[in-house]
């Protein structure tokens, strides 16, 4: 193939809780072409706890990147890398070595809940909302910040004489790529640390003085798309130029083309997350969702509601490994499709606490409705639809923060959204149509669409947002009274589990 007919193509890294993995996309049009992935480990010091080795962070994108670029080097040439990660995840590594103090803090660990109670004790959380959307909690990166240099011995004094630096992945990642010359973030992920003030932009000195962290940790905080330096050529055989990077639900909402305000999206991985976006206005939230960043292009930031829900296909995870019902995640739907109408099984998967609406850290997992005849097919179909019962939790939250929360349609992503049984449940949950899209790695999709959009490749997003494609809905069928029912019955299972924080 000549020079002049290669085609220029988008990398995309997209670093998950579970797997790490890279996907080549063609230009203008940003259709995959090649890619590989990697399982990543997860570690559990102890009961809430969840952790990853940074070095399997780095080296296991390395792999995938460079896997891919093997597969399309027939193909053509990578003109660009777009970047989106696990958010919240928490990591600091010294400045001189370039290696973390500790191992990475995960976005699932629940270890701060006590920090973050004393500071709710004190009267901290409203000062802390208001700025920046979200609340105290150890779902996000300050308080795990601050346990870090107040558990690993010299880490304050280190960082107070400006050799250590916090990063989440993404940010970490960059500095690996770049062989330790870039410190910087994006707009996105800076907004779920609960350090930055998401009305200016900037970090807030004010919180960083509550949280008992200096300043010189932070990265520099960008665009979404932009130029964020090269990769070292000694890491990928190349200089390539990274020019997007999002956390993974922002990401997914660009995929998603939800660039309008009032779309939504709903992404099921490992948990579930749920954005709505309300275009220039940050709206704040009286029922305990969280407002944040959805983007920041060319200096101009939108904004989105967000729910967090803790537990979507960790629950398909915990019947296949913990459980041992299933020995494959797609063998979960099979059992549903069998399980008795008549049961009125329900499966609270607070495995690591509650998120939105409740945020319940102390909150465990438990079962209802159990009889002697309650079997696999019924667990099976309780955690599928938790997964359901959970978004419309979201939804009714959102709606009384903004009536506009309504959807007209749920676009939705994420491996749990191959279930055709799961989609149809999750519409008549809704009683909204549920849009799949043909396209379904839009996380992967976003991060590639920032990078090609900052290198010329890529149209605008309403030109961008025309192309979206469907490949199925989901419409609401069957008796919406039963529906109902089957809703207060999750309603009286979640109350029974709430323990208060």
């Amino acid at each position: 193939m000549s020079t002049s007919s290669r085609q220029r193509l988008i990398l995309a890294l997209d670093q998950g809780t579970t797997s790490t993995r890279a996907i080549a996309f063609t230009t203008p049009d940003l259709m995959p072409l090649a890619t590989a992935r990697r399982d990543l480990p997860q570690h559990f010091p102890a009961s809430g706890w969840v952790e990853h080795e940074g070095a399997d962070l780095f080296e296991h994108s390395v792999a995938v990147l460079r896997d891919v670029i093997t597969q399309v080097e027939p193909h053509g040439a990578v003109a660009a890398i777009g970047i989106t990660n696990q958010r919240e995840t928490t990591l600091i590594w010294d400045r001189r070595t370039g290696k973390p103090i500790h191992r990475a803090v995960v976005w699932q660990d629940r270890r701060t809940a006590e920090i973050c109670q004393k500071l709710r004790s004190q009267g901290h959380e409203a000062t802390v909302s208001s700025r920046t959307g979200l609340l105290l909690d150890p779902y996000f990166s300050a308080t795990k910040i601050a346990w870090l240099l107040d558990h690993i011995e010299g880490a304050r004094e280190t960082a107070e004489a400006g050799h250590l630096a916090f990063g989440t992945v993404d940010s970490w990642l960059l500095w690996k790529l770049t062989g330790g010359r870039v410190h910087a973030t994006d707009a996105t992920n800076a907004s779920r640390t609960a350090l930055l003030n998401i009305h200016t932009g900037t970090w807030d000195t004010e919180l960083l003085e509550m949280f008992r962290l200096p300043a010189c940790i932070l990265p520099e905080v960008r665009d979404c798309a932009a130029p964020f330096g090269f990769t070292d050529p000694t890491v990928l055989g190349a200089s390539i130029p990274i020019l997007g990077i999002a956390g993974d639900q922002q990401a997914a909402a660009i995929g998603q083309a939800c660039f309008t305000p009032g779309m939504v999206k709903s992404t099921y991985g490992t948990g579930c997350f749920l954005l709505l976006n309300t275009g220039e206005h940050a709206v704040p939230s009286a029922h305990r969702m969280l407002t944040t960043i959805a983007s920041q292009l060319r200096g101009s930031r939108s904004y989105a509601l967000e729910g967090a829900i803790f537990v979507a296909g960790a629950a398909v995870q915990w019947l296949r490994d913990g459980l041992k019902m299933i020995s494959a995640a797609d063998q979960a739907e099979v059992l549903a499709r069998q399980s008795d109408p008549n049961q009125a099984v329900y499966l609270v998967p607070a495995f690591t606490g509650l998120g939105a609406p409740h945020w319940d850290a102390n909150a465990r997992g438990a079962m209802f409705g159990l009889t002697r005849n309650s079997g696999p097919a019924e667990f099976a179909c309780a955690a599928l639809q938790s997964v359901a019962f959970q978004t419309r939790d979201l939804i009714a939250a959102m709606h009384a923060d903004w009536p506009e929360a309504v959807p007209a349609v749920l676009r939705v992503d994420g491996g749990m959204v191959a279930s055709d049984w799961t989609m149809q449940f999750l519409a008549d949950q809704l009683a909204a149509p549920v849009d799949r899209p043909r396209v379904l790695e839009t996380t992967a999709l976003g991060a590639a669409y920032l990078a090609g959009l900052q290198a010329g490749l890529c149209p605008e997003p309403a030109e961008f947002a025309s192309k979206w494609a469907l490949e199925r809905r989901f419409i609401p069928a069957g008796d919406v009274t039963k529906h109902d029912q089957l809703y207060a019955g999750w309603q009286d299972a979640v109350r029974r589990t709430l323990v208060g924080t």
